[in-house]
């Protein structure tokens, strides 16, 4: 029968679905939420209204504890009212230089520190930049410092910048800007 075949045996739990149903409250971290699709940000809308999600042809799953749950976005596209008027907002400042530095040498063990102090410098700048529009993340900073030290490069100068500069920024127009300055 339909029901069968809807069932609970093929319900297949993702961390949305496996976090209402713990019996322990979770933290759910919901990244980059300005990328999900319109279909995903109403499934959030139910959760975070009505502490339930709706499963078309399986049901309504009602939360058995109440996630903390914390959204990231990057304003790549603006937010709806409603999700917007049922979280609580907080911006965070990219990390200064000595932050960064800190960050990149934590993470990357074996990271020269001069050479993670020009790559936080050129983050820096190329987030300062108005010609940059998608702005490089600590992320990005990570993939860059570690795709200077895969290629065995011990400074940042103009050959290995223009040979990485893609690990930092991931739109071709703001890598053509970029290098058209030099």
């Amino acid at each position: 029968s339909m029901k069968d075949l809807f069932g609970e045996a093929y319900l297949l739990e993702r961390p949305l679905l496996k976090s209402i149903r713990s019996d322990a409250p979770v933290v759910l971290l919901i990244d980059e939420i300005d990328k999900a699709d319109a279909e995903f940000e109403a499934f959030l809308l139910e959760l975070l209204s009505e502490m339930q999600v709706t499963i078309p042809e399986y049901g309504t799953v009602h939360a058995r504890s109440m996630p903390f749950i914390v959204l990231t976005s990057n304003h790549t596209r603006p937010l709806s009212e409603a999700l917007r008027r049922r979280c609580a907002y907080l911006y965070l400042e990219y990390p200064g230089i000595e932050k960064e530095i800190a960050i990149l040498t934590s993470k990357l063990p074996g990271l020269d520190e001069a050479l993670a102090a020009q790559v936080a410098r050129a983050v820096a700048f190329l987030r300062q930049s108005e010609k940059v529009t998608k702005k490089p993340s600590v992320a990005e900073s990570l993939d860059w410092a570690s795709a200077l030290m895969a290629l065995g490069v011990d400074e940042l100068d103009d050959e290995s910048c223009e040979q990485t500069i893609g690990f930092a920024l991931k739109n071709n127009d703001d890598i053509r800007e970029m290098l058209a300055d030099d």
